[in-house]
């Protein structure tokens, strides 16, 4: 049996308009009756059955994050069950809810301005005093009703709500601090992380992001998409996370949130990230595969183990490398004569089909003629070759098109790239391993490995010299605005 419950409390109450700001403010039930049962008893039985149903998972380490879906019970209740499961027993007394809005559109991030949040189960209180300080730490965090309140055409908002009668049923005394983020841009996913991290100094507070994954796919397309989003989570890899997710090519309804949270969680210490469970909608009885939605649990945790070193995730082979070296050379080939790229959407080669950042290098007598690449792992390895050797071949500004006559004499480096990671302490940057790329506001650039041992740059140089790639000052390192990454670079050539 879990830990007590809050005392049964008020009902579902339908709210006809956004509330007005309150010393007394109860934010009040928008999906009991819908997401999951109004009536307390059913309730707490439902929850009750979804998680003595879950084994406990054994974690590494104390609980500091979690992502968990926000679907109806009957959807996403098993998976969002396992997330709890595994704080079962753990002392927590402050959690941070965030979520993305689905009722309403604004800037940054509104923190609930009111007094508690309320279920069937009873009301959970707000921890004011945390909240103030968090919304004090950037303009982009405001203490606001919106998104919490708001109603759009008779719908509230779902998202932290639904996450409540799990929480009363696992923990005893808690309070918490519930956050919908109006925008999912990079700067406010930055501000409420860093902001969180800030103000987080005890290890009896857990940060929940409330997500599903892709939305309306047939079941096989569903998992191919999921499956992406939950390995650059496995890896740490939410700068990818994010862009491929604003750039439309994941799905997830809670990026933002998840950024956020791993944002605060990484400079807090975690080094843990443990997939619990996955399914969609179509895996319940009676599921339909045509149009399903996806769902993931995740835990991230304290441990004294750290986290392994970055790699590009490949073992590719002499006979998949000189596979590579040719579809960019055929490429190139395609892009001088005919100027259109070489058409390759799949290999035969299932590896070649894993989607990877790639940086394709061209060059004549020993000299650059020609280098682009994509960061992200947006498509299958082999199709992304041939695009970037169309582009260094044709599009590099640096360089006037490659012509026929210098076709013999190009040759080719391939450069494919591992996950991006965070850089939290620069001397942890390893001159010829690492890879940097520098983003500030909406200024990026990225060197490779291979540019420092070229150029015989120490790591200094070699970070200044990343953030001159990206037009910046060569001291913007400094600057608390600006973010590095690092990776690694699985590298060959002809």
């Amino acid at each position: 049996m879990y830990n007590k419950t809050y005392s049964q409390g008020i009902g579902l109450v339908f709210l006809a308009f956004s509330f007005l700001f309150a010393d007394d403010l109860v934010r009040q039930p928008a999906a009991a009756g819908t997401f999951y049962p109004e009536n307390p008893q059913k309730l707490k039985r439902f929850v009750n059955n979804l998680l003595q149903q879950t084994a406990e998972p054994s974690i590494d380490g104390e609980i500091t994050g979690l992502i968990t879906p926000h679907a109806g019970y009957i959807y996403s209740g098993k998976v969002a069950a396992s997330a709890y499961a595994a704080l079962n027993g753990q002392r927590v007394h402050r959690i941070i809810l965030i979520g993305p809005s689905h009722v309403a559109r604004f800037k940054g991030a509104a923190i609930f301005n009111g007094t508690g949040y309320s279920t069937p189960l009873g009301t959970v209180p707000i921890d004011q005093d945390f909240s103030q300080k968090l919304s004090e730490q950037h303009d982009l965090l405001r203490l606001s009703s919106d998104g919490h309140t708001t109603r759009y055409k008779g719908r509230g908002e779902h998202a932290l709500e639904v996450q409540l009668p799990f929480l009363q049923q696992v923990l005893g005394d808690f309070r918490i601090v519930t956050v919908i983020m109006g925008n999912q841009d990079y700067e406010t996913c930055r501000a409420l992380g860093q902001g969180l991290a800030r103000l987080i100094t005890d290890r009896q507070t857990v940060i929940i992001a409330s997500s599903d994954l892709s939305h309306y796919h047939s079941y096989k397309k569903a998992v191919h998409l999921d499956n992406q989003v939950i390995k650059a989570i496995k890896n740490w890899d939410y700068l990818n996370l994010w862009r491929n997710i604003q750039n439309g090519v994941w799905e997830s309804c809670g990026a933002g949130p998840i950024v956020a949270t791993m944002m605060a969680i990484e400079n807090l210490g975690a080094t843990q990230s443990r997939l619990l469970q996955y399914a969609n909608s179509g895996d319940v009885p009676k599921g339909q595969h045509d149009r399903v939605v996806g769902y993931a649990a995740f835990a991230f945790s304290f441990s004294n183990s750290q986290y392994k070193s970055q790699s590009s995730g490949l073992n590719l082979k002499p006979c998949d490398q000189n596979e590579l070296l040719q579809l960019a050379q055929k490429s190139v080939e395609q892009a001088v004569l005919h100027n259109k790229p070489l058409n390759m959407e799949q290999s035969e080669n299932f590896r070649l089909n894993q989607p990877h950042g790639v940086f394709v290098t061209l060059n004549a007598n020993g000299k650059l003629r020609g280098c682009i690449g994509y960061t992200a792992p947006v498509h299958p390895l082999c199709q992304l070759v041939c695009r970037a050797a169309f582009a260094a071949a044709k599009h590099d500004p640096r360089f006037t098109p490659v012509t026929p006559d210098e076709l013999h004499g190009l040759t080719f480096q391939i450069s494919v790239l591992s996950p991006f990671r965070r850089v939290l302490n620069f001397r942890d940057i390893k001159v010829g391993k690492h890879g940097l790329l520098v983003k500030c506001n909406r200024k990026e650039g990225l060197l490779l490995p291979q540019v420092a041992v070229e150029q015989k740059w120490d790591r200094q140089t070699f970070i200044e010299q990343t953030c001159c790639k990206a037009g910046l000052p060569p001291d913007a390192w400094k600057d608390e605005g600006t973010d590095f990454y690092q990776f690694t670079a699985f590298v060959f050539g002809n």
